[in-house]
C-alpha cells in the first residue's frame, strides 16, 4: 500500500505547522486496514461453509435474530456489516485522495449507519432503555402503535384481524436507528480527532479490541446469546488488523491511516460496542463506552473547548490531549502514556461488564461527571493562557480610550456682531 500511494501521489507533506513530520509520508493505511479487517471476516465465512476444517464451531440454530427459529443468521458476521465498512472506507478513501465535503463525508456516515440498522444493531439497545420505563408506563413494552387511515397506503399500510386498515409505528425500531446514528457518527469523527500521532490511533484501538474482545468472550462462557459469534470475530479481526498495521505506523511512521483509516477504526470499535446491547443488558454499552473513553474524553475537551473559545467545531488547533502530552513528554511518551491510559480503561470497561447494572450506571455517571468538569477548567486556563500570551507579546488589542467630552461653544455677544454697513 505504501508503494501504491507514492506512485499515485497520494502522500502527506509536512507544513511545519500541524503537520511536524519532516518527509512525506504515504497514506493508503487506511485499506490495508480494511483488507486485513474484511479478510478477517471472510475468513470466517470458509470456515462456516467447510466445517470439516474444524477451525470454528458453528451451529446456526444457536445464534438467533429473535425467537422465530426461520430467522436466523446465514453468517457469523451478516453482509450488512461488510456493507458498512466498505462505505465508511470509501468515504475516507476520496477524502484522502480528492477532499470531500463535510456534508458529503456525513451523508457516507449515515449510509454506512443505516446499513447497520437494517440488521437491527441498535435496536436491542432502545429496547433496553425504553421498555422497562416507558414501555411500562405505557403498558406496551414493545412500544409498537397502530395508526388507522381507512384506506391503503403501498408499503406503509397492513390490515389487522380486525379489518383495520392502518400504519404500525414500531417506535423502538426507530429509535434504535436514531442511536446508531448518533454513535456511528460521534464515534468515526472522535477516533479521526485522536489520529495526530505516530502510532496514537492504531495502538488505542487495538487496546480497546483487546479488552471488548475479553468482554465478548465472557458472555459467550456465561450467556451464548445471539450475536457472540460476531462480536468475537469482529474483535479479533480488529484486532489482528491494528496489531499488523502498528508496526508501520508508529514513530518514525512510514504509513498513515489518513481519514480512510481513522474513520473506519472508529465505526468497527463502536459497532462493536453496539452489538453489546443484543444481550438485553444496556449497561454493557455504557461499559463498551468506558473502554472506549479516550476518543470520547478527547472529544469531549475539543468541543467545550472550541465553544468556549468562540471558534466552529471543525475549526483545528493543537490542543487535543496527545499535543499536551506530546510538549511535555515528546511523541513516543505521549504515545505510551496514553496507550497506558487506554489499558486503564479498558480494565475498567471489563470489570464494570462484570458487575450489577447500578454499579454500571453509577459509575459511567461519575465519569462523565468528571470528563465535564475537567473539559470545562481546561477550556478556561487554555483562554487564560491565550490573554497572558497576547499580553505578553504586545499584540493584545488596547482598551479603548473614551472620547474626549465636546467644548462648549461659546454664544456670540452682540457687541461682537459686525454692525450692518
Amino acid at each position: 500500500m505504501r508503494r501504491l500511494a507514492v506512485a499515485n501521489g497520494i502522500i502527506d507533506k509536512p507544513d511545519g505547522d500541524r503537520k511536524i513530520h519532516k518527509m512525506p509520508i504515504a497514506y493508503l493505511g487506511g485499506v490495508a486496514v480494511f483488507l486485513g479487517l474484511v479478510g478477517g471476516i471472510l475468513f470466517s465465512y470458509l470456515a462456516v461453509a467447510f466445517p470439516d476444517w474444524g477451525i470454528i464451531e458453528w451451529h446456526s440454530t444457536a445464534h438467533l435474530v429473535t425467537d422465530d427459529p426461520t430467522n436466523q443468521f446465514p453468517w457469523p458476521v451478516p453482509i450488512s456489516v461488510i456493507l458498512g465498512l466498505t462505505v465508511i472506507m470509501l468515504v475516507g478513501l476520496i477524502d484522502d485522495v480528492v477532499g470531500m465535503e463535510p456534508r458529503l463525508k456525513i451523508g457516507g456516515q449515515l449510509f454506512a449507519a443505516a446499513a447497520l440498522a437494517y440488521d437491527s444493531v441498535g435496536v436491542q439497545v432502545a429496547k433496553g432503555i425504553l421498555s422497562p420505563t416507558i414501555g411500562e408506563w405505557l403498558g406496551n413494552p414493545d412500544l409498537t402503535f397502530f395508526i388507522p387511515t381507512g384506506f391503503a397506503i403501498p408499503f406503509l399500510t397492513e390490515t389487522l384481524p380486525t379489518d383495520q386498515i392502518g400504519i404500525s409505528v414500531h417506535l423502538i425500531y426507530w429509535i434504535g436507528t436514531a442511536i446508531i446514528a448518533v454513535f456511528v457518527l460521534g464515534a468515526c469523527n472522535a477516533s479521526n480527532l485522536i489520529d495526530g500521532l505516530d502510532g496514537l490511533l492504531s495502538g488505542t484501538t487495538g487496546i480497546c479490541a483487546a479488552a471488548l474482545l475479553i468482554v465478548a468472550l465472557t458472555l459467550a462462557v456465561r450467556d451464548d446469546g445471539p450475536r457472540d459469534a460476531q462480536r468475537i470475530i469482529l474483535c479479533m479481526a480488529l484486532l489482528g488488523a491494528c496489531l499488523g498495521f502498528l508496526p508501520h505506523n508508529f514513530n518514525p511512521a512510514s504509513i498513515f491511516l489518513g481519514d480512510c483509516g481513522s474513520l473506519l477504526m472508529g465505526f468497527a470499535t463502536i459497532l462493536i460496542v453496539l452489538t453489546l446491547g443484543d444481550t438485553g443488558r444496556t449497561h454493557l454499552v455504557l461499559a463498551g463506552l468506558v473502554i472506549y473513553a479516550i476518543p470520547i474524553m478527547d472529544t469531549c475537551l475539543a468541543i467545550v473547548r472550541r465553544k468556549m473559545a468562540g471558534k466552529r467545531l471543525s475549526d483545528p488547533d493543537a490542543d487535543h490531549l496527545h499535543h499536551m502530552l506530546k510538549r511535555a513528554l515528546g511523541v513516543k511518551g505521549a504515545v505510551f502514556s496514553l496507550y497506558g491510559i487506554g489499558i486503564a480503561f479498558g480494565a475498567l470497561g471489563i470489570a464494570m461488564s462484570l458487575w450489577r447494572a447500578r454499579v454500571t450506571y453509577a459509575l459511567a455517571g461519575m465519569l462523565i461527571a468528571y470528563i465535564a468538569v475537567i473539559s470545562i477548567k481546561l477550556a478556561r486556563r487554555k483562554q487564560i493562557e491565550d490573554a497572558i500570551t497576547l499580553r505578553a507579546s504586545g499584540t493584545a488589542k488596547p482598551a479603548p480610550r473614551p472620547k474626549p467630552a465636546a467644548r462648549p461653544v461659546a454664544k456670540e455677544k452682540p457687541a461682537d456682531r459686525a454692525k450692518p454697513a
